[in-house]
């Protein structure tokens, strides 16, 4: 399974995780883009291990898929310097509540749970997500946090950043990769997130063939060097030991590493 090549049309299957929420699913000659922060700072935060991705050739995106407002998830320069003109799917609503979203236009494809999108010969179907989906802190909460399972060679579940909850398994009843968040960016981790072993059930409960732990290990606050270092290097470890008592089939990486996977 991991290592190997599926061979959607001629292509191999390839993921790569850049850091933070953002991976790469390169499936049937299509390349997926989570989340995408390409950039060395984003605020108060800087990138601590891996470089800022410089996507050329294959690693460009045929889509991007947005799951939340926050800004470590939508980063607009980042959806700048990737130019081009490949759709954005994003959740419903997110456009009337973040104006810089606007100027991608009609490439923008608003999307709610259930909902699915052809891309080429991908199917992308749009998820639930447990987790505040709002760009700021106050306001009204109406703007949905997701998730997304792309289907082509393989099936491949991108959690976007949530809590474990009780429909999971219903929304996604399996996968070949599950990319599940596993920490955050800072010392403390509120609601709306999985620890490593709350990750882990998600791998068990999305009958995960193979998960990939992210949104961890990369962007910490400037000056927090010192402060909590565990928060910032042990989850993907703590998630391979949790899911492996599970018996899931685990992959950590490091920032701009791939795995190749087979059907």
């Amino acid at each position: 399974m991991v290592d190997g090549v599926a061979e959607g049309r001629d292509h191999p299957t390839v993921v790569t995780w850049w850091g933070h929420a953002t991976v790469g699913i390169r499936d049937s000659g299509t390349t997926v883009l989570t989340d995408p922060v390409l950039t060395n700072r984003l605020g108060h935060l800087r990138r601590r291990r891996g470089a800022d991705p410089g996507l050329v050739g294959d690693d460009l995106p045929d889509v991007v898929l947005l799951s939340h407002l926050h800004a470590d998830h939508t980063h607009l320069p980042s959806l700048d310097s990737l130019g081009g003109d490949a759709p954005i799917v994003l959740p419903r609503g997110a456009p009337d509540k973040l104006a810089g979203l606007r100027r991608f236009g009609s490439r923008l494809l608003t999307v709610d749970p259930g909902d699915v999108v052809h891309i080429g010969p991908l199917r992308v179907t749009a998820v639930p997500a447990a987790h505040d989906g709002r760009r700021w802190r106050r306001g009204p909460n109406d703007v949905a946090a997701l998730g997304f399972v792309v289907e082509g060679a393989i099936v491949t579940y991108f959690a976007g950043d949530t809590a474990l909850f009780d429909d999971m398994s219903t929304w996604v009843p399996r996968c070949d990769v599950a990319l599940l968040p596993v920490g955050g960016w800072g010392p403390t981790l509120g609601a709306g997130h999985m620890e490593p072993g709350d990750a882990a059930l998600a791998a068990s409960r999305t009958d995960a063939r193979l998960s990939i732990p992210i949104h961890y290990g990369t962007l910490w606050p400037i000056g927090f060097d010192r402060i909590r270092p565990s928060m910032f290097y042990e989850p993907g470890t703590k998630f391979r030991a949790a899911a492996a008592l599970l018996e899931r089939g685990v992959r950590v990486l490091d920032p701009g590493e791939s795995v190749h996977v087979t059907t």
